[in-house]
């Protein structure tokens, strides 16, 4: 790669990126798709036919080690655990490049909440993951059931599953503010690797099979502790929640999480130091306020590695953003889970929503559909993302002395033509192939002249395809 004019620095090796791109002309990239059985451990509890908690049941002393079969997705950049007979969920996706763990599960489930009202089932237990919640809010009444698993594609370029559920059943003990019978809502979430793509591509559709429309909730849970050993998933006090929001709002009982944040008004916070892990002082809720307003993207990234997991989706079909984490002050000292279970864990818990907030329904019209398209990507030396898309993630951002840009490829191994220019000047074009494993930074200084010009940044293909522009302003 060239290496330009000298106001130019280009943090990047050009011998690694030669090597990998003689590693992936080499050898073709591939799916695979095979079955696991894989262990987790909970403490000893029974539930009724309903999966209703049996009082008197929970033995914390007691250790209970149980086995599901898991289904594994794999491609030469990810690793991707699926858990049908548990919640439907996407357990674990493990980055290859860095070998490191981007979602969090608990070692040893604990049950919790039970007869406090707050959840369908009276209970609740974590075990971790991305998965989907519905037809109600605080993780709804699918997250325990097991949903069928369908093989809908699968080739060498691209393996695509389905797990799939239906709202026939209910539980009659239900707390009052849960609704009554069942829905009929037909649940298909898709979980799709291709070859050569460094993310997860999932698509949740629902229908609704009435002749008249109904109120529900659907809402995607997420657990994250990006950049972890795969053996011991958590958040540290280096994650930060990465959204393109400004404030917030927390429902009353949580109003002490946002004592450190600014009031931008009645009843909602700047989104400054509520965006790190460490600054959470207890559990909490924190609403995106008014809403995602359409930003497309949001995730947690890990600054102790900078290694990320971002979601990128279409944000006006799920325009809420639920923030919740059991605060960060009880992990600063670890404990052996087995010895001392509890379910307060070290993770960053995100949602989405087709509302705004838990409780707040949404309507569903007769005889129709609803599809939610989602990309999970891992992200590698990038310290923040500024725009999204399901082709590149960047950050790109300008002040007086220069302009500087980290991007992360989905697809690492296809040659890139990228361009910085302010006015006129060309500042940067040059083409790249992107690095996998330790990230991808462009800086160049910035010349007198062109007094309030921004940065125009393009990214295209080696054929001239845009995969992602933007601008920014000197600051």
């Amino acid at each position: 790669m060239a290496i330009g004019p000298p106001s130019l620095r280009i943090l990047l090796s050009s011998a690694i990126l030669a090597f990998h791109a003689v590693a992936h002309a080499a050898e073709p990239d591939k799916v695979s798709l095979s079955e696991q059985t894989i262990a987790w451990s909970t403490v000893k509890y029974a539930v009724s036919a309903e999966n209703g908690f049996i009082g008197g049941s929970l033995d914390k002393n007691s250790i209970v080690d149980r086995q599901f079969k898991a289904r594994i997705l794999e491609n030469r950049y990810l690793k991707v655990t699926l858990l049908p007979e548990f919640g439907g969920r996407i357990l674990s996706i493990i980055y290859k490049p860095t070998g490191h763990e981007q979602l969090y599960r608990t070692e040893v489930g604990v049950p919790y909440g039970m007869g406090g009202g707050n959840f369908y089932y009276d209970w609740l237990m974590v075990y971790g993951g991305i998965f989907p919640t519905l037809p109600d809010a605080e993780h709804g009444k699918t997250w325990l059931k097991p949903w069928d698993f369908k093989v809908v594609r699968e080739s060498a370029g691209e393996v695509t599953v389905a797990m799939s559920l239906t709202d026939n059943f209910e539980y009659t003990a239900a707390p009052a503010k849960f609704r009554r019978g069942s829905t009929g809502i037909e649940a298909t979430y898709y979980v799709t690797l291709k070859a050569d793509r460094a993310a997860v591509d999932t698509r949740m559709v629902l229908k609704n099979p009435n002749d008249k429309a109904i109120s529900y909730e659907y809402w995607t849970c997420t657990t994250l502790a990006p950049g972890s050993d795969p053996n011991h998933p958590k958040a540290t006090g280096g994650a930060e929640i990465i959204a393109p929001i400004a404030a917030y709002r927390t429902p009353a009982w949580s109003k002490n999480l946002s004592d450190g944040d600014a009031r931008v008004g009645a009843g909602t916070s700047r989104f400054e130091r509520l965006r790190h892990f460490r600054n959470w002082p207890t559990m909490g809720i924190a609403y995106a306020a008014p809403d995602m307003q359409g930003g497309n993207f949001w995730g947690v990234i890990n600054h102790d590695n900078e290694e990320g997991i971002i979601r990128i989706a279409d944000n006006r079909v799920t325009r809420g953003l639920k923030m919740w984490t059991w605060g960060f002050p009880s992990f600063t000292q670890e404990t052996d889970q087995r010895r001392d279970p509890n379910p307060a864990r070290p993770y960053v818990e995100l949602w989405a929503g087709v509302s705004d907030e838990f409780f707040h329904s949404a309507e569903f019209p007769a005889w129709s559909e609803v599809s939610i398209p989602e990309t999970y990507s891992p992200t590698v030396g990038m310290s923040n993302v500024t725009q999204a898309n399901e082709n590149i993630l960047i950050n790109l951002a300008t002040d007086a002395s220069g302009v500087s840009l980290q991007f992360f490829s989905i697809e690492p191994a296809a040659p890139l033509r990228i361009t910085l220019k302010r006015g006129d000047a060309v500042l940067f074009d040059e083409a790249v192939t992107a690095d996998p494993k330790n990230g991808n930074r462009i800086s160049s200084a910035l010349s007198a002249g062109a007094s309030g010009e921004p940065v125009r940044l393009t990214i295209t293909t080696a054929e001239g395809k845009e995969l992602i522009a933007a601008e920014t302003k000197i600051k």
